[in-house]
C-alpha cells in the first residue's frame, strides 16, 4: 500500500479553511507529521477523536507557554557522546535519528523535531559503539530516537551485527511506533524478519517496545506486522502516556492492553505525561492519572495487567505504586544511583501537581 506523507496542515482535506489557519500558528513551533495510513483512522465528524488528538495540532498546545521545559527528563546530563545517553549503569541509549513516522503531538523528544536534534542525535555508530564495548557493565543498549526503523534496514543490519559481537551486551532494544503510524515498513521488508531472527536468539534477544497508545490503533494491518515481528523471534513489548482525551477512562486503557495481550504483546510503562513545553493539554495531575490506571487494572487478567506507572524524570524513573486519601506512594523503579533503587518516597496529595 502507498501511504502518503504530509507536513503542512493546509493539505488536509478535512480540514475547514479557518482551522488550518489557526493550527499553522502551533505548527510554527511544533511541527505536524502525519500520513494517510494514520489519518484515516480518524473520524473526522468528531472534533474529539483520540486518534486525531495524538497527532493533528490544536490551539491548547500554545496556551500556556509558560509550563513544562524543552528537555524535561534532562537527558542532556546523561549524553555522554552525541547521540549517546548512559543514564543507567546497565542501559545504553542511541538516538538513531531525528525522525518519526508521525509527529506525537505529546512528544517529550519534541526538540528534536523542532531544532534538528543540535547535538543529540547519533551522527557515527561507531563511536557509540567503541563507548559501548568499553563499559562492561552495559547488558541492554536501546534503539530509539526519532524511529530506528525510519533507517534503512541495511543501517540497522550494520548497527545490530556490531552490537550482536559485544559479549556483554545481552539485549537490544528497538523502540518504534512503526506498527501504529505505518505498518507497511514492516510487512512490505522481506529482509527485515530474516535480520532480527540471525540476531536475536538465546544469547541475545531483540526486543521491540512498540507505541500503541488506543485500542483502535491495533488495525489488521497492525496485528500483521505484530505477527512478523514475532515470527521473527523478537519479544514485544508497549509503553506508551496516559493523554488526556485519548486514553484517560480505565474502560479504553484496560480495552488497550487487553486486546495487545491478545495480539502477543506485553504491557511494559505506563507513562505520566513529561512536562515538555507545549504538553499540558495532554497531561492530567498524577493522582488522577494514577487512579484511572488502578480502575483500568482491576479489569484485566494477569497476562494484561503487567504495566507500571511510572514518571520518566530526570532522577529516574518513579514508579507511583499507591495512593490513599491523604497520601500517594512512590518509589525509585530505577536510577542512576543504585542506592536509590526501591526507596519509597511518600507525599501528600495534590490535585492539581503534574510532575515531580
Amino acid at each position: 500500500m502507498e501511504v502518503k506523507y504530509f507536513r503542512d496542515v493546509t493539505d488536509l482535506p478535512q480540514l475547514s479553511v479557518e482551522e488550518t489557519l489557526r493550527l499553522k500558528e502551533v505548527t510554527k513551533k511544533f511541527p505536524f507529521y502525519a500520513n494517510s495510513y494514520y489519518l484515516d483512522l480518524i473520524n473526522w465528524q468528531d472534533e474529539a477523536d483520540p486518534i486525531r488528538r495524538m497527532v493533528v495540532p490544536t490551539t491548547e498546545e500554545l496556551e500556556d507557554e509558560s509550563w513544562g521545559a524543552t528537555d524535561p527528563s534532562r537527558e542532556k546530563y546523561y549524553t555522554t557522546l552525541p547521540g549517546l545517553q548512559h543514564k543507567y549503569s546497565d542501559t545504553a541509549i542511541m538516538l538513531t535519528g531525528d525522525s518519526c513516522y508521525g509527529n506525537c503531538r505529546y512528544c517529550f523528544r519534541k526538540r528534536l523535531f523542532v531544532d534538528g536534534g543540535r547535538y543529540e542525535v547519533l551522527r557515527d555508530y561507531k563511536s557509540a559503539i567503541s563507548y559501548i564495548e568499553g563499559h562492561k557493565e552495559i547488558s541492554n543498549v536501546i534503539l530509539t530516537g526519532g524511529d530506528p526503523l525510519l533507517l534503512e534496514t541495511s543501517r540497522l543490519r550494520d548497527i545490530l551485527t556490531e552490537l550482536k559481537w559485544i559479549k556483554h551486551v545481552k539485549i537490544i532494544r528497538i523502540g518504534t511506533k512503526a506498527p501504529v503510524y505505518n505498518p507497511f515498513r514492516i510487512i512490505d521488508d522481506a529482509v527485515l524478519p530474516r535480520l532480527i531472527d540471525k540476531i536475536s536468539g538465546p544469547q541475545k534477544l531483540i526486543y521491540f517496545v512498540l507505541h500503541f497508545s488506543h485500542p483502535r490503533e491495533i488495525t489488521s494491518e497492525a496485528v500483521k506486522a505484530v505477527g512478523i515481528l514475532l515470527k521473527s523471534g523478537a519479544v514485544l513489548l508497549n509503553h506508551h502516556p496516559l493523554i488526556r482525551g485519548v486514553n484517560d477512562s480505565p474502560e479504553v486503557l484496560a480495552e488497550l492492553h487487553r486486546k495487545l495481550s491478545f495480539i502477543g504483546v506485553s504491557p511494559y510503562y505506563v507513562y505520566q505525561v513529561r512536562p515538555a513545553k507545549g504538553n499540558k493539554t495532554y497531561s492530567m495531575p498524577i493522582a488522577r492519572a494514577y487512579r484511572i490506571f488502578l480502575e483500568s487494572q482491576k479489569q484485566l487478567s494477569g497476562t494484561a495487567k503487567r504495566a507500571r506507572f511510572v514518571l520518566s524524570h530526570k532522577l529516574g524513573k518513579i514508579e507511583v505504586v499507591g495512593l490513599d486519601e491523604n497520601y500517594i506512594y512512590t518509589k525509585y523503579h530505577r536510577s542512576p544511583k543504585n542506592d536509590l533503587v526501591d526507596r519509597m518516597v511518600t507525599m501528600k496529595i495534590d490535585e492539581e501537581k503534574y510532575w515531580l
